[in-house]
């Protein structure tokens, strides 16, 4: 039935800091689901056999991930849509729109480092959209903070009450296994174990003699250890986890395969199925027999033999089923689909239906952007979708004259994908990139020359800021860019834009002009700028 399909989907993203092992993690979940038969390995930033979540070339050269990977699988009757995301900093703006399509998140934490700066600002956008979140302590085959110290870290610089599900006995050299506080069962570690198979030992009664045969001068650790937990911390509310005010936290070590298991079967338990989602007009609930969804992530050349082109729409409210018409808010025109598709990374496989939770992948041809949503006929737009202003602003050079074209079609499909924004100056009919890191650049250079077979260079600009300009007087606005043209671009739609060289700058020019507004993001599915002014 329609209902037991909904209740059926897990949709989760996994988030972290660079290197803390959120690629590996995902492997291994896809191995106990099934989807793989064997992990690729991440060693000192090298891949040895590149890792299935990460299937662009240059993500297998750098050995990190720099794009949202899409996977489905099944796993204790439940069809789960994990979401790989990049760690590094300067693909945040993938993150958080991805976010948008997860009903919860999976956020990994190195043991030896502990909670890092990018693990907080990803937190803080789980907050505000009241995620619910589990936390994998990761390496514990490693020399690392002692457990408390890291429950302490976690609560503190996430702002988010925990309790540990499972509890690692000992750590690094010593670590002996993680005893799971949610089913009373002691999983023992072997080290550098391949296979997902574990020696699970059922404990009714932590007293049990068997313990200290199995793990001796390290069960009287463990009983104190429980007995402080179960003092410490209230008993595990799954209430209090929906409503993203507690993190249960599961121990670990992803790359040996070690409390993996425990971590997906209870993920399975009391994660939520597909949540309800803000239109612009009321919420939709994912149970509502009228489809909808929308599209939250563009994919260029994600087969490069073929030069595809997916939008990857997360599926609200329905059933989405293959060659229905279906309608196209924006455009105000209706699409059918002859492929939609499911992924594992870059394989796919063509369904005939999908339910709320759901994650497909539809063939374009340059009708979608980011944002946009489909229905059956109602005119709703999903919100909470923004382009943020970029920081790192640079001038594109074209090195080779003779692919003009093939540079034009590059940056055009690129900057489609959401992770870098073209600004149009028709002084001089300019092209500038930005985006709020340098290490896109590196990508961007690396994917015109490989997938369109363009060459540029990067100039850089002394701009901090990007502002989306409205104005409630159209007088105001034409004589601010009368005297401001230098200073001023449009984006993609069309938009007109002001950029700024300082802060000072800014605040000087804002003052000077108090009947136009500016903005620091736009959203992304109107194509009009959001309501948030630019601040300094």
């Amino acid at each position: 039935m329609y209902s037991d399909e909904i209740n059926k989907r897990r949709t989760f993203a996994i988030i972290s800091h660079p290197d803390a092992g959120k690629t590996t993690l995902t492997e291994k979940l896809l191995l106990f689901g099934g989807a793989i038969q064997t992990a690729g390995a991440v060693k000192s930033n090298k891949i040895k056999k590149s890792t299935s979540s990460d299937f662009m070339e240059i993500e297998k050269q750098r050995g990190i991930s720099v794009a949202t990977s899409v996977m489905t699988f099944e796993y204790n009757g439940q069809k789960i849509n994990l979401l790989d995301t990049p760690g590094h900093k300067d693909f945040a703006e993938d993150v958080y729109r991805t976010l948008t399509a997860v009903d919860s998140v999976i956020i990994v934490v190195d043991c030896v480092k502990g909670v890092e700066e990018q693990t907080e600002k990803l937190m803080e956008v789980c907050r505000m959209r009241r995620t619910p979140v589990i936390v994998f302590i990761n390496k514990l085959d490693r020399e690392g903070k002692r457990p408390f110290e890291l429950l302490d870290e976690i609560e503190a610089k996430l702002s988010i009450g925990v309790r540990p599900l499972s509890w690692p006995i000992s750590i690094g050299s010593s670590f002996k296994g993680v005893y799971n506080l949610y089913d009373k069962t002691l999983c023992l570690f072997r080290p550098g174990g391949a296979s997902i198979a574990e020696d699970v030992l059922s404990v009714t009664d932590i007293n049990d003699p068997v313990l200290d045969e199995r793990l001796g001068e390290y069960a009287a650790q463990l009983r104190e250890d429980v007995a402080l937990v179960d003092g410490v911390y209230e008993p595990f509310d799954r209430a209090a986890y929906l409503m993203a005010d507690l993190a249960p936290v599961f121990f670990g070590s992803a790359v040996n395969n070690f409390g993996v298991k425990e971590l997906l079967n209870t993920f399975t338990t009391i994660a939520p199925p597909p949540l309800s989602r803000a239109a612009d007009t009321r919420s939709i609930q994912p149970n509502e027999k009228n489809f909808s969804g929308f599209v939250f992530k563009i994919h260029a050349n994600i087969d490069p033999r073929h030069r595809d082109r997916i939008a990857f729409l997360r599926i609200c409210s329905g059933k989405f089923e293959r060659n229905k018409f279906f309608h196209h808010v924006r455009l105000g025109k209706d699409f059918k689909f002859r492929s939609p598709s499911s992924f594992l990374a870059q394989e796919k496989n063509i369904i005939e239906e999908a339910f709320p939770g759901d994650v497909i992948g539809l063939y374009d041809t340059g009708n979608f952007k980011i944002g946009d949503t489909l229905t059956e006929g109602e005119k709703i737009m999903f919100r909470g979708i923004p382009s943020f202003s970029p920081e790192v602003f640079k001038e594109v050079m074209n090195t080779d004259p003779m692919r003009s074209k093939q540079l034009e079609k590059g940056l055009e499909q690129l900057t489609d994908e959401g992770v870098a924004q073209l600004f149009i100056q028709q002084l001089g009919n300019k092209r500038i990139i930005g985006t709020v890191g340098e290490l896109q650049f590196d990508v961007i250079q690396y994917r015109l020359l490989h997938e369109y077979g363009a060459s540029c260079r990067f100039v850089l600009l002394s701009y901090n800021k990007a502002c989306w300009l409205t104005a409630t007087d159209n007088k105001k606005l034409t004589e601010f860019t009368r005297y401001r043209s230098e200073h001023l671009f449009t984006d993609k739609d069309g938009n007109l834009v002001y950029f700024s060289a300082s802060d000072w700058t800014l605040n000087r020019v804002r003052e000077d002009n108090p009947g136009v507004e500016f903005h620091f993001s736009s959203e992304l599915n109107t194509g009009t700028p959001g309501r948030q002014s630019c601040v300094a």
